[in-house]
């Protein structure tokens, strides 16, 4: 497969954007608008994280040649520590099917698993639906990350306020894999293998010097996402300073799933370890 990085070389200040999501996951963005938007704005490089997605890599990379704008081979892979929600982010892994592949149909297998047990304990609980098989079928399409929502919104169209608290109620969960298997799985992949967002607080494992060393007992992943928009500047200081101190890669993304929250334009340098790894050189 040809990708759209191969060869490339980056301005030190090229405006990159290392967490994206599109409608192959849990995004509003449609791909091809995106990519567009980015290509507007004059990016110079781009990943597309979408959650437990590697099959997806052809289809961008043939929209990246198409649109003439480099796209990183990427994904962002649901995670869960010590009982917590905690998200990898990982780049430039093989495109062909590898052990990234087997843990993301196992993910969308029991995400599925789960979609069906919720939608039999809301029946069962006196909720009707028009048509129940057609509903169900049609949210079982859907990639793992958007089931959950689905649910949701399904009972809310019967006129439930309270939707969310309901489903979850009936149990739903977002499935997720153990993060030392995804860093395992990342490395025989070819890829490196970033903690996402690790100073958010939104239902998230937040993460402090402490509990960064902790992880790194159990997996010894290869970097931190330090710049993200909700970090406060003093979490993003020690961030910094605990890669730096680690000799980790440092990312740097926006986590934008739609026009209402876009694309951040950070500059290549402060990934540029990250990026000279995955086979980009930067500009002196």
């Amino acid at each position: 497969m040809k990708l759209s990085t191969t060869d490339l070389v980056l301005a030190s200040d090229a405006a990159i954007d290392l967490q994206l999501h599109t409608t192959y996951s849990d995004g509003i963005w449609i791909p091809e608008q995106l990519i567009d938007y980015l290509a507007r704005e004059q990016f110079g490089l781009v990943a597309i994280t979408d959650h437990d997605r590697v099959d997806t890599v052809a289809a961008l990379q043939q929209l990246a040649l198409e649109k003439h704008l480099p796209i990183l081979v990427a994904a962002e892979m649901s995670a869960s520590w010590q009982g917590g929600i905690t998200d990898v982010l990982c780049f430039g892994f093989d495109p062909a099917p590898n052990a990234l592949s087997d843990l993301t149909r196992d993910v969308l297998q029991r995400q599925q698993e789960n979609t069906r047990k919720v939608y039999e304990n809301l029946l069962r609980k006196g909720y009707t639906f028009p048509q129940h098989s057609n509903e169900l079928s049609a949210i079982l399409e859907k990639p793992a990350a958007q089931q959950p929502k689905e649910l949701a919104a399904l009972l809310k169209s019967t006129g439930k306020q309270s939707a969310g608290k309901i489903v979850w109620e009936a149990g739903c969960t977002f499935v997720a894999n153990d993060i030392a298997a995804i860093v395992e799985a990342s490395h025989r992949s070819g890829a490196v293998c970033l903690l996402a967002h690790p100073g958010r607080q939104d239902g998230f494992i937040t993460y402090d010097v402490n509990l960064l060393d902790k992880l790194r007992q159990e997996a010894l992943f290869d970097g931190l996402e330090v710049y993200y928009p909700s970090h406060m500047q003093k979490q993003t200081t020690m961030f910094l300073e605990y890669a730096q101190q680690h000799n980790l890669l440092i990312s740097s993304g926006s986590d934008s799933h739609g026009s209402n929250k876009p694309p951040i334009k950070y500059p290549a340098r402060l990934s540029r370890a990250l990026l000279e790894r995955v086979g980009i050189q930067i500009a002196q």
